[in-house]
């Protein structure tokens, strides 16, 4: 009788990690099914740069004063175009939007560090070589942080800063921890081919409600958004590398913003519910005294689809400062913040 209870363990035991195999296995083939086609159905749309041994995919387009968006964690140059602002920037700017590392058609290279300063570097290298000058560079949430190494290590090239929706305090986040698993060695690369690609695709409809505000995601985000494409195991890598290490490069960062010399204009959702305005974007326009505020009633993470008209008058107006070879007016000649529910309200500084 004992052997046979004990074969009957066995048994079940085999079963059952058959069982898993054969789901993690089904799972994988499907994931990798998915992404190509994602990447067929969604070729790159603008050109290639070799920088550093670095491909990086970007679009070029318009003419006029140069903007550069830097998109956040987990999205690629296809977010900016959806939400209409490239198309309206490019009316009468220069607009030029990068896939950062790893991210959309760009490589992410294993020889390197790819933290927001090393970022910075990388894509300031690019823009000399695309002759790009005295741009205003947009950033997006975890893009925000790369923006800000730009505006500290390069006052001098760079006209000013619009940071939408950014993290710049570390702060406690309790999913941190399980979104960086993706990102672990060894366990990370089982996941990114096996099951985070779908669990990851059958979480989305939870991720847009916490990224996005009270109301539904806005089209074409909500149908046109390339999902699998930001499914992919390298995308997945990066995603969860940048996740990991977000505290650290806020603790690093936080002493540097008395640095800044560019002008800077914060934007934020006032229904954030993924990064605290308050603890995040109100406290970062206490430190930075000469900094604008525009806080968007309602809105959430994704501002610049949500309230892309306040995005855009945001950038037009971070446009308006002189060159940086031109002389900038002295002392705290922008302490002004505005809420915009429609109408400019003044706030001062406290």
């Amino acid at each position: 009788m004992p052997n046979l209870k004990y074969n009957d363990t066995v048994r079940q035991v085999g079963g059952a990690l058959l069982a898993t195999g054969a789901v993690l296995a089904a799972s994988a083939l499907y994931a990798q099914l998915r992404t190509r086609q994602a990447e067929r159905n969604n070729p790159p749309q603008g050109e290639f740069i070799d920088i550093d041994r670095v491909r990086l995919h970007y679009i070029d387009r318009g003419t006029g004063p140069a903007v550069v968006l830097v998109h956040g964690n987990g999205s690629m140059i296809r977010d900016f175009e959806l939400s209409g602002i490239v198309d309206r920037l490019a009316q009468t700017n220069r607009v030029i939007v990068f896939d950062r590392p790893g991210y959309g058609h760009s490589d992410r290279p294993d020889f390197r560090n790819f933290d927001p300063r090393s970022q910075a570097a990388l894509l300031r290298r690019a823009l000399l070589r695309l002759h790009v000058e005295d741009p205003v560079i947009v950033g997006h949430s975890w893009g925000t942080l790369v923006a800000l190494w730009m505006g500290i290590m390069h006052p001098n090239a760079i006209r000013g800063l619009v940071l939408m929706s950014g993290y710049y305090y570390p702060s406690l986040r309790l999913d941190v921890p399980i979104l960086s698993l993706p990102a672990v060695p060894y366990l990370g690369t089982f996941l990114r081919y096996s099951i985070s690609p779908v669990m990851s695709r059958l979480m989305w409809p939870l991720i847009k409600r916490r990224i996005f505000g009270p109301p539904a995601t806005p089209e074409p985000f909500a149908s046109q958004y390339p999902v699998w494409m930001a499914l992919r195991p390298g995308q997945l890598y990066a995603s969860a590398s940048e996740t990991a290490m977000m505290q650290g490069a806020a603790s690093e960062l936080a002493p540097q913003f008395e640095r800044l010399k560019v002008p800077v204009t914060l934007v934020a959702g006032g229904a954030d519910r993924l990064v605290s305005t308050k603890a995040q974007t109100q406290r970062l326009h206490k430190a930075i005294r000469t900094s604008k505020l525009h806080l968007v009633k309602g809105a959430g993470h994704m501002v610049h689809h949500e309230a892309p008209d306040e995005v855009v008058m945001a950038i037009r107006e971070a446009l308006k400062e002189p060159a940086p070879s031109q002389p900038r007016l002295s002392g705290a000649a922008n302490t002004t913040a505005h809420d915009l529910y429609g109408t400019h309200k003044g706030v001062s500084h406290g």
